[in-house]
């Protein structure tokens, strides 16, 4: 069993189209992966303050 981010197996099959579906369920994953990233921003902020090497773990992942 994988680890899950901020996008699904599925996620990204229909995002990067390496299924056949409609527009409304590649629509659907981008939606969903819109609001795990509001969620990342606040679990960011939580690490910044918190967990400070985690949270630049974080940083250099997302940014480098």
């Amino acid at each position: 069993m994988g680890v899950t981010a901020i996008m699904t197996e599925t996620d990204r099959e229909r995002i990067s189209r390496q299924v056949d579906v409609s527009d409304s369920k590649r629509y659907e994953s981008a939606s969903r992966v819109r609001q795990r990233i509001g969620e990342l921003e606040k679990d960011a902020e939580i690490l910044e303050e918190h967990h400070p090497k985690l949270y630049r773990e974080l940083r250099e992942a997302v940014c480098e």
